[in-house]
């Protein structure tokens, strides 16, 4: 895909991911009845702007950001419509909507994902890779190690398994070479120890193939709601492994890293179907990964006001509005500190 083309999709993608979560603060700030001074696509100079009623709506010339700015949400003011006059669980609303939003956009699109399969994927062994039709030699590794076929795959090495997203990541992210599993067979649970994943022809690790159930909305919605799980939760496990060193700073991506995952997604398949699905998966890892990172205790992000709000629904008394803003301050600044420097190392790795 052409370079350009890379970018205009990621700019779309990324502006309807911020919409989504700023729209969320708007959306329940207005439900509870706090005044919205500025709704706003995009940061820097506006190149659109509209008022109606109490809100300014304006479109800007940079499209990394946005914001929904609401009357005494950093400083004080005696307007009754104003976020700190309200009480603390209607401003904990508010302040987590914009992650909920993502969340919510994130299953929404697993529904869609879905729904473009063939036959929604369970858990449990159909068969395994052989040399041909005609040979019909086993060459799966899983096979000889202990998996037998209708083996429902329940956990991986401690990991519950509950989509094939759980099972594909498992498999894919270990340096083991054999996997300690627990299955059910013929209505039983069994440990299978020391089981390898390989396919002695292709050296593929996925040796198997999984039982397929039709589509009906409650299969999918069941689907819907373990894959959107699942996804969130390997997303707190990468978040984890990044803080106790299991991934370091260059495993990290930024805007520019994002720009050419999604290029490359929508260029992955072999037709018009099987690049939009890639593009809409990338894209649900990347709203729900927006969501819980913004939920993260970490000051200037949603998460981190969502602490101060704690506090005070605690001891029933706020603190400082001029403390929590320098603390969301310095939180804010090291973060941008953090983009420029994962985006550097976006582009070197670009270059080299």
């Amino acid at each position: 895909m052409h370079s350009i083309l890379k970018i205009l999709l990621a700019i779309v993608i990324f502006g309807v991911l911020i919409f989504i979560h700023e729209f969320g603060h708007f959306m329940i700030a207005k439900l509870c009845g706090i005044k919205v001074n500025k709704f706003a696509l995009g940061m820097g100079p506006c190149i659109f702007r509209k008022r109606k009623g109490e809100t300014e709506y304006s479109v800007r010339i940079l499209p990394i950001g946005g914001f929904c700015s609401m009357e005494g949400e950093d400083e004080e003011s005696n307007n009754e419509g104003a976020f700190g006059s309200k009480p603390v669980w209607k401003r904990i609303l508010v302040v987590a909507a914009g992650a909920f939003m993502n969340i919510l956009l994130g299953f929404i699109l697993v529904v869609v994902t879905t729904c473009m399969l063939t036959r929604i994927p369970v858990m449990k062994i159909s068969g395994f890779d052989t040399t041909g039709e005609n040979e019909g030699k086993i060459v799966a590794s899983s096979y000889e190690t202990g998996l037998s076929v209708d083996d429902e795959i329940l956990e991986v090495d401690g990991m519950r398994i509950f989509t094939d997203s759980d099972l594909l990541y498992k498999l894919s992210s270990t340096d083991k070479e054999t996997l300690d599993l627990i299955v059910k067979r013929d209505g039983k649970k069994i440990e299978l120890k020391n089981v390898a994943f390989l396919n002695k022809e292709t050296k593929d690790i996925i040796d198997f193939s999984l039982y397929g159930m039709d589509k009906n909305p409650i299969s999918v919605l069941s689907y819907s709601c373990r894959e959107t799980a699942s996804t969130a939760r390997l997303i707190w496990i990468s978040v984890v492994d990044l803080i106790s060193g299991e991934y370091g700073f260059h495993d990290l991506s930024g805007p520019v890293g994002l720009v050419n995952a999604i290029g490359d997604a929508a260029e992955t398949g072999r037709n018009i179907k099987e690049n939009i699905y890639s593009v809409l998966s990338l894209t649900i890892f990347i709203t729900i990964n927006l969501g819980i990172f913004n939920l993260l205790p970490i000051p200037g992000l949603d998460g981190g006001r969502l602490i101060f709000l704690f506090i005070e629904a605690i001891r029933r008394k706020p603190v400082k509005p001029e403390h929590e803003g320098v603390i969301h301050l310095i939180g804010m600044a090291l973060l941008m500190l953090l983009i420029i420097a994962v985006t550097f190392g976006d582009v070197f790795k670009l270059l080299g």
